[in-house]
């Protein structure tokens, strides 16, 4: 005999009470194992895909294993310390980036000369602003960053988490499985499905698009000449999880910074205004239709509003756990919204209107 449903809702909401309790409180020591547990989730379609071809477990994860740390060793000695030089020196010249634009507005609007100017007033405002909170928010930004996620975290203790999980992978979902509520199974299935396939599609898939333009407009605006381009492209491709809000960042970031490096080379700066948009048909196109599909039930507002709960309530994690949790809230409302409508609530006597 089942339970009733008051009590299954009462017994639910304390699981998930306890988890929140414990992702608060745990914070950042879970970490290591959110990040592991992301990486096997997102290579264990490989390893299947090599034990249908032949292979154990243990050598498909092996292999998996290897070829990430080699790409992971060339990242460190090509790209990573490049990446590190360009973002040190846009931070450095971000003050005299701006001087050059107050220089030029004053230039084409004499008005702004006018110390009683309102726009000229809200632009020493904005130039205080830069010069007092950036150093102050970069600096948060890297301790923070490197208190999080140090060189033992991301040297040892992730790959090995990845690892083990990664190897494991099949037996802990038969292990979840067995545990799954009689009654409820096949729902808890389904719904399992659906989140798998939300996060497959959105993980993924907008993943290897992130990876795709993020590589492509690095090396497209280095070619181009644009100084920092590698840190313009690894912004664009970080932040295109959110549609438009990549492309639209990252754009503006490189359009500003052709600006001031090729005034009055038209040409230049038309070059890097074409490689976003080629970037973008690719993406419209080819890449996102291809790798991610036309539906995946994640509106990029609610995307936003999902990191910035999160990242507010827990910190990093909160915000490395935001989009999966979305995606299973989004799940888990869909479905609601479906019993609701097959319910008597919503449909009262009239069951076939």
């Amino acid at each position: 005999m089942a339970l009733p449903v008051s009590q299954q809702a009462k017994y639910w909401g304390i699981v998930t009470a306890v988890f929140l309790i414990i992702l608060w409180f745990l914070g950042d020591v879970i970490l290591p194992f959110v990040l592991g547990g992301a990486i096997a989730y997102c290579l264990d379609p490989i390893a299947d895909r090599l034990e249908k071809a032949g292979f154990s477990r243990t050598v498909s994860v092996t292999i998996i294993t290897v070829i990430a740390a080699l790409i992971f060793i060339l990242l460190i000695l090509l790209v990573i310390p490049t990446l590190v030089q360009q973002t040190i020196a846009l931070i450095d010249t971000a003050p005299q980036l701006f001087d050059r634009l107050q220089a030029g507005l004053t230039e084409r609007f004499p008005a702004l000369v006018d110390a009683d100017s309102t726009i000229r007033q809200q632009l020493l405002k904005i130039g205080e602003a830069i010069q007092s909170k950036g150093a102050e928010l970069v600096n948060g930004v890297l301790t923070s960053a490197l208190g999080l996620i140090n060189v033992l975290v991301l040297l040892v203790v992730v790959p090995v988490v990845a690892f083990y999980l990664l190897l494991d992978w099949d037996n802990m979902t038969a292990r979840i499985d067995d545990l799954l509520p009689r009654d409820h199974a096949e729902t808890v299935r389904q719904l399992a499905r659906d989140v798998d396939a939300t996060l497959a599609s959105f993980i993924r898939g907008q993943g290897t698009v992130c990876l795709v333009l993020g590589t492509y407009y690095a090396i497209a605006l280095m070619v181009a000449g644009l100084n920092f381009g590698l840190v313009v492209g690894f912004v664009a491709g970080l932040i295109s999880f959110i549609p438009y809000v990549g492309a639209l960042v990252g754009g503006l970031l490189a359009i500003g910074l052709a600006i001031f490096q090729f005034w009055g080379e038209w040409t230049s700066i038309g070059i890097v205004v074409i490689i976003f948009m080629i970037g973008q048909f690719f993406e419209g196109n080819i890449l996102t239709p291809k790798l991610v599909g036309g539906s995946i039930g994640l509106h990029p507002v609610w995307l936003i509003f999902a990191l910035s709960v999160f990242g507010s309530l827990f910190g990093f994690v909160g915000m490395l756990v935001a989009v999966p949790v979305a995606a299973i809230l989004g799940v888990f409302i869909r479905y609601a919204l479906t019993q609701y409508k097959d319910s008597l609530l919503y449909r009262g006597q009239h069951k076939d209107e």
